[in-house]
């Protein structure tokens, strides 16, 4: 029986911009540094820990089950390392080295490897990792009970929190500026909205991220929270507050926008977009959780090839044969 290779492990189209996984790998890290290093600045060795911690075990991941599954050693492309890095900036600066190793091989195992590889996951492998660790260890991921004894210059209380069994009246004493230039508790690599924002544009500057992703899922959280601090102003956070904390910058700029798990089409990425920021709002509102990005964007990832049935018409029209 002669030997097949799978070449291609994603639906059509399909299209070439020039650019390498390796390329884009480093440069969506390298856009990450900022925030990562304001997080290490802010918790110190934990942080700096809980990273590198997260990088190295993912990189291990991917290359034994390269050697597993024999294949080719993947893991100087970049995208190991890159899984584990946004793993690591998503988890708070206390988390146990178990929990890091339990996340990376969720990551790289069921939302990777599990469905081919690169190119072929439905879902985004560090995503599904922090969805497991949130159901599996709750107290583990409480930004509240994981970061009790940090003491740092700002109040170490998580502002989702405090909005959500509080109100937007005590959650206002944040300041809105503040926390977008990272003085709010949370992940590691997630509460420097400044950071990300910048390395958010210099990824769409250069063309390896889709702007409408990112705009329109910040337009969906925007125009969400509006309306929900329309119909109940002393109940609800107004759109700048939800802009500036939890997981929104980041899952903006470097989580929605992952190519395996996101649209191909311009109409489909607008929707994608509008869904994962309501969704974010919604759960922060209505739902269990204190913050939706996580689910939001995993639920609209199971929506994508939906969406991306939705394609221009052709042109032109058909010609009749008799």
């Amino acid at each position: 029986m002669l030997e097949q290779k799978l070449y291609v492990g994603s639906h059509a189209p399909y299209g070439h911009n020039g650019s390498s996984i390796t390329e884009k790998s480093y440069h969506i890290m390298l856009a990450a540094l900022p925030a990562v290093i304001m997080g290490i600045y802010h918790y110190g060795v934990p942080a700096l820990r809980v990273v590198a911690f997260s990088v190295s075990s993912a990189m291990i991941w991917e290359y034994l089950l390269n050697r597993v599954m024999r294949r080719p050693v993947s893991i100087g492309d970049g995208n190991a390392a890159l899984i584990g890095l946004l793993l690591g900036m998503l988890l708070p600066a206390t988390t146990p080295w178990y929990a890091v190793i339990a996340g990376t091989f969720v990551a790289m195992v069921v939302g990777k490897h599990m469905f081919g590889g690169i190119g072929c996951n439905p879902l985004n492998p560090a995503l599904v990792a922090v969805a497991i660790l949130i159901l599996s260890w709750g107290e583990l991921m409480d930004f509240d009970d994981a970061l009790r004894d940090v003491e740092l210059g700002f109040a170490m209380t998580y502002p989702l929190t405090v909005m959500k069994y509080f109100g937007p009246e005590k959650a206002s004493e944040y300041g809105i500026w503040k926390m977008f230039l990272g003085q709010q508790s949370g992940a590691v690599g997630a509460a420097f909205g400044l950071g990300l924002v910048l390395g958010g544009v210099y990824l769409m500057f250069r063309g390896f991220i889709r702007w409408e992703i990112s705009v329109s899922f910040l337009a969906g959280l925007f125009l969400t929270a509006f309306f929900f601090q329309l119909g109940d102003p002393s109940k609800y956070g107004g759109p700048l507050f939800h802009l500036v904390t939890g997981y929104t910058l980041i899952g903006a700029f470097f989580l929605a926008t992952e190519d395996s798990s996101s649209p191909v089409n311009t109409i489909p990425m607008v929707i994608y977009g509008l869904g994962c920021g309501a969704l974010t709002v919604l759960i922060r509102n209505v739902g269990f959780f204190v913050d939706g990005a996580v689910f939001a964007i995993l639920l609209m990832n199971i929506a994508n090839p939906l969406l991306d049935k939705i394609r221009p018409r052709s042109l032109g029209k058909g010609v009749e044969h008799a």
